[in-house]
């Protein structure tokens, strides 16, 4: 029983073949071929990265982690005691500590945008997944409507067949009352 796109697309997408996307073609034609459609889309998104890109990714996985905050905080309270009470005429940095200020100001300014850089790719990822699974999920309703339909089939045939003995039981019936009946008679 060879399957068309088209006859499928109309069977279970309710629509003509030609209205489909891509994803659907290659939905519909992994169901004929009846092979897995799913993939690790994490690990062929990692081979693309670039070197870039992954430098972003390791800059925004430390500065957004508690062990960054805590020795941040520890490098603040360090440089304002350093500069407050054990240099207190000799200091680098007196108290409004423009340089510390400067320095926080580079730090927001370059790591911003690298954090940024790797919300972007993290967005484009979770597109990717969320068409991936999309994808995959379509192809499960599509094998769970085939299923049904096998079981129809399987339960119309069971019909017929049961509808076929009992004509037959009842023909047998017919055979053997008349048998008996012409028996008695005699």
């Amino acid at each position: 029983m060879a399957k068309t796109i088209a006859e499928l697309a109309g069977r279970w997408l309710t629509r003509n073949a030609e209205s489909l996307s891509d994803l659907e073609n290659r939905v519909l034609q992994s169901a004929i071929d009846r092979k897995p459609i799913s993939r690790d889309v994490g690990q062929s998104y990692g081979l693309t990265a670039s070197r870039a890109d992954r430098i972003a990714d390791s800059i925004a996985r430390v500065g957004g982690s508690w062990t960054f905050i805590l020795s941040f905080i520890a490098f603040l309270a360090f440089w304002i005691a350093a500069n407050v009470w054990l240099l207190r005429v000799n200091a680098f940095d007196p108290f409004p500590f423009i340089f510390l200020n400067l320095i926080l100001s580079m730090i927001a300014a370059l790591q911003a945008p690298v954090i940024m850089m790797s919300q972007n790719r993290q967005a484009a990822r979770d597109r990717l997944d969320a068409s991936h699974d999309y994808e995959v999920n379509l192809k499960a309703e599509i094998e769970i409507m085939a299923l049904h339909e096998k079981l129809d089939e399987l339960r119309r045939q069971e019909i017929v067949n049961l509808q076929s003995e009992i004509a037959q039981l009842g023909a047998h019936l017919k055979r053997i009352d008349a048998r008996l009946g012409g028996d008695v008679a005699s």
